[in-house]
């Protein structure tokens, strides 16, 4: 990694829009899955995963034989590590309200969970029963009735469905998990075929053909996000360890080529023991090839005069990924003001976060955190207003709005205010 300025570094991450060929082809495969339904979904199955299909649900028997197939040790840790998710998100619960005003108006309101949800898991490349996880349980939490999942029907080259995907899918809940990936999948999910019928909301991760299939079916449906590739940035000080610093790093310099990896530190010691330890560490990781490019083309060590021009830096670059690695890091919390997550003091590492610990791990990227948040429960829900105005409250503001409505030209909002004023000054 290199030794820079922090004034010297230029990064700018943007959304991958795709090219002309990949946004042709999603916009082909969106079209044949509107047209001929199920027919599409099998033979670009059999097309892009060379897995031919008589049928596109999972068996109950199918998801049930996956326990069969995962150790004892994943079983417990993902049920903790689920109760731990769980309790998290159950604090975010919030409930309908109503303001009852002295003259008789209620207004408030109402919160609903969404009906249905549809969740993209990927599984060719990656599989990541913590994604699973990360999407189900906020959405049962928030109280969606209906969850169902899709993912690609082969591992590793060979027909089937990971028995990891599958068992984390039933520990949350879900029973309706279909064998299709891919833009095909977003598709079903968006408009529903004869097997999927469709959802009102697509969450989860999957590679450039998924996110783009997702563009296109927003405003029919709703998404998460465009998520891009994983980011962390490491704010540290002389009191930080230099192997922890360069282990952090490394865990997310592994997820892909594109990753990104930054130190942040006014410590120009400790800049050149972390440059060390990285190499020293990236000798022995197995994935040592893709974080290794990751580091040459988005990894650097920035060298700031102190935390002041640090934390500048951090809200510049509105990470992904924040674990402030000082002294005090509780100090600093309130002038972050741009990080999906953050991670405080040497025993906070980012994978704690990312399995374990509860908060959501499906955060914002591309220096969006600067106005968006982590998956949580208000994304599984919606709300509706309620007005309930009193005659007296009316008649009080009713040439208010009648005001306002003819202002903006719109003379039918007010005559649907002065009948009703009429008619009550009859009365009286």
């Amino acid at each position: 990694m290199n030794i820079m300025p922090a004034s010297a570094f230029s990064i700018k991450r943007e959304a991958d829009y795709g090219t002309e060929e990949q946004n042709r082809a999603v916009q082909d495969i969106i079209g044949q899955v509107r047209r001929e339904g199920d027919a599409a979904l099998l033979r670009l199955t059999e097309q892009h995963d060379k897995v031919s299909l008589s049928e596109l649900r999972v068996r109950p028997e199918t998801i049930a034989d996956a326990y069969n197939h995962v150790d004892a040790a994943f079983l417990e840790a993902l049920r903790e590590a689920a109760a731990n998710i769980r309790a998290f998100h159950e604090k975010q619960k919030r409930n309908s309200w109503f303001d009852a005003q002295p003259d008789g108006t209620v207004l408030g309101q109402v919160i609903r969970p969404l009906r249905r949800v549809g969740l993209y898991v990927p599984g060719g490349k990656a599989a990541y029963p913590s994604s699973v996880l990360m999407n189900a349980i906020p959405a049962f939490v928030a109280g969606v009735p209906e969850v169902a999942m899709v993912t690609p029907p082969a591992t590793a080259g060979e027909p089937g469905i990971n028995p990891y995907i599958l068992v984390a899918a039933a520990e949350c809940g879900i029973t309706e998990i279909y064998g299709v990936g891919g833009a095909q999948a977003v598709a079903a999910l968006a408009y529903g075929t004869e097997s999927i019928r469709p959802v009102d909301k697509i969450v989860g991760p999957g590679n450039i053909y998924v996110a783009l299939a997702k563009r296109y079916v927003f405003g029919a449906v709703d998404i998460d996000s465009i998520a891009g590739p994983s980011e962390i940035v490491v704010l540290a000080d002389d009191s930080a360890d230099p192997a922890y610093v360069a282990a952090d790093l490394l865990s997310q310099a592994e997820h892909d080529e594109m990753a990104s990896a930054v130190l942040v530190t006014p410590s120009a010691s400790l800049a050149e023991r972390v440059r060390e330890e990285v190499d020293r560490q990236l000798a022995v990781l197995p994935r040592r090839a893709i974080a290794e490019q990751a580091l040459h083309d988005y990894g650097a060590i920035l060298t700031v005069a102190d935390l002041d021009e640090g934390i500048a830096i951090v809200n510049r670059l509105a990470p992904e990924h924040l674990e402030l690695l000082v002294e005090e890091p509780f100090g600093l919390v309130g002038r972050i003001e741009n990080a999906g997550a953050m991670f405080l003091g040497p025993y906070s590492s980012e994978p704690v976060g990312d399995y374990f610990a509860g908060p959501n791990h499906i955060l914002p990227t591309n220096g969006t955190a600067r106005f968006s948040s982590p998956l949580n429960l208000d994304d599984f829900v919606k709300k509706s207003s309620l007005i309930s105005y009193s005659r007296e409250a009316l008649l009080a503001n009713g040439r208010k709005i009648i005001t306002l409505a003819e202002h903006e030209g719109l003379q039918g909002h007010a005559r649907a205010i002065q009948v009703r004023l009429d008619k009550e000054e009859k009365r009286s």
